[in-house]
């Protein structure tokens, strides 16, 4: 029964710091990254490693055919919908030991507690290790019904099919779609993570309770002009193709600027033919535009359309705006919010709400209940990078309002 206890319960904050230190062993780097790409043989390690962990901790596992091993802790009513937690252990090819992994880890930590305390919610808890998180997210799209029905569409940049790999690590392909949690199986998701930014450690803030994840467009503009001779041609009969896209990407950043949270960012340029004595001729550059608010991206976009019109007269070049990602922002629950700042007042933690920017396995959850997100300080806003670092004080006190949010709203949820 959740108790008393229950509410001055904590985690084993070493042993939290050690599982986070043998798994970062698996795929570790000399410099102290990690390296362990989906499907590789270190992540098939990783996931082995987690699953005794899991079993060690009473957790019945599984792996879907969407290869998401998922754990489950028991509740007094096992048929009611479960809560979840988890993320990834996946990396990019020079990550940190934080990325993904703690958040994992700071789950099965809570299962292990709850064990330990012979405590039982009043419904089941899963701890989740989805698949692929830092690329084809298929794991948490499976769960969430949303993967697209091309194979091909999944192929690894080595050339291994997505059947292979999910071979691998015990998925199945053919049975994708029993990957899919019917809505009203899972009440809610909370994902703890590392921010992989600079807010909270620029606030002196100790915890983050997300708003919601980002939405995202993505689009290639290409900047047509002439080529032509860079010693021969006066400056007022050029077409520079460069020229026009210099003012794009200024263009960008006054939008970025603008009041509000969103971000725009061009960080991809190919300038065509790319000589010192060549006018050029064809710029091919990326526009990446994040916020909480599709809307308001949209609106954006737009005002970005009549600039770029305006552009091309001025510079006598054509420019085309092309996109090629649209994903639509995945907005926190406000009660799971209201409970994780509730702990965190009641631990007189220093907390802010903000939005996340990157990418989460929490976004796919959202299409099917009710999620929420906790973060916790990045040093240096650094992610996706050897020397991504949070602190001990902060992994553990993370893990704590974690488990805490979790008993919160396991005791004012509708039974």
């Amino acid at each position: 029964m959740v108790s008393q206890l229950a509410t001055t319960l904590s985690i084993n904050g070493d042993r939290l710091l050690r599982s986070l230190s043998d798994l970062a062993q698996i795929g570790g780097l000399p410099d102290g990254g990690v390296c362990r790409l989906a499907f590789s043989p270190a992540d098939c390690q990783a996931r082995a490693l987690v699953q005794r962990w899991f079993a060690a901790a009473g957790l019945q596992t599984r792996i879907d055919a969407a290869g998401n091993l998922i754990g489950r802790y028991p509740g007094r009513n096992e048929a009611a919908p479960c809560f979840a937690t988890g993320s990834h252990i996946d990396t990019v090819p020079a990550g940190g030991r934080y990325d993904g992994a703690y958040g994992l880890l700071a789950g099965l930590e809570v299962a292990r507690v709850l064990q330990e305390q012979q405590i039982y919610l009043t419904r089941p808890y899963e701890v989740i290790v989805f698949a692929d998180e830092e690329s084809s997210m298929i794991g948490s799209k499976g769960m969430a019904g949303r993967t697209v029905n091309d194979s091909a569409y999944y192929q690894r940049p080595d050339g291994t099919d997505i059947q292979t790999c999910l071979r691998r690590v015990g998925g199945d392909w053919d049975r994708l779609y029993q990957a899919r949690r019917a809505p009203g199986e899972i009440a809610a998701f909370v994902e703890l993570h590392v921010e992989q930014g600079p807010i909270l450690e620029s606030m002196h803030c100790q915890i983050g309770v997300v708003e919601g994840i980002v939405g995202q467009r993505r689009y290639a503009i290409a900047v047509e002009g002439s080529a032509n001779h860079a010693g021969t041609t006066p400056m007022y009969l050029r077409r520079d193709a460069l020229v026009a896209a210099a003012e794009v990407v200024l263009a960008v950043n006054q939008i970025g600027n603008t009041p509000g949270q969103q971000v725009a960012t061009v960080g991809q340029l190919q300038v065509t033919p790319n000589a010192a004595n060549v006018i050029p001729g064809q710029v091919e550059m990326s526009l990446d535009i994040r916020d909480l608010s599709g809307r308001h991206i949209d609106s954006l976009v737009e005002q970005l359309r009549h600039q770029l019109e305006e552009i091309a007269v001025k510079t006598d070049t054509r420019i085309r705006l092309h996109q090629r990602l649209h994903t639509e922002p995945a907005l926190a629950a406000p009660h799971i919010q209201q409970a994780i700042a509730q702990v965190c007042e009641a631990q007189q933690l220093r907390y802010t709400h903000l939005p996340s920017r990157a990418s989460h396995d929490a976004q796919e959850l959202a299409n099917i209940t009710a999620m929420g997100m906790i973060f916790v300080p990045s040093a240096g806003g650094l992610s996706h990078a050897e020397q991504e670092y949070t602190s001990p004080e902060d992994c553990v006190r993370g893990a704590n309002v974690l488990l805490q949010t979790l008993l919160q709203l396991d005791r004012h949820w509708p039974h």
